[in-house]
């Protein structure tokens, strides 16, 4: 995950600049220069939509087989998962008593 993480970074980080070359260029630029520029923006933005659109697939299925996994692991095991919740809302609780 840390991998698509970072290429969708790289993906989102190129097509900002790529955008701000056109808002910057486009008084210095021939006619032709920014459509080339225009054109390639576009075509980035389209690419990074995808992207995003793949990366938040792939979160969301993480997250329910996490969800799954714990699900199924309180059902097997209820006292530690009454555990775990009461560790948790003690820790909580401290946390807030002291503000």
């Amino acid at each position: 995950m840390s991998k698509d993480t970072e290429q969708l970074r790289d993906e989102l980080k190129s097509l900002a600049d790529t955008l701000e070359e056109v808002l910057n260029s486009s008084g210095e630029k021939s006619k032709e220069e920014v459509e080339k520029v225009r054109a390639k923006a576009e075509r980035m933005l389209k690419q990074s939509r995808v992207r995003v659109t793949e990366t938040s697939e792939a979160v969301l299925r993480q997250t329910k087989e996490a969800a799954c996994k714990a699900d199924n692991y309180v059902h097997e095991n209820p006292w530690a998962g009454i555990g775990i919740g009461a560790a948790a809302g003690l820790v909580l609780g401290m946390l807030l008593a002291r503000r």
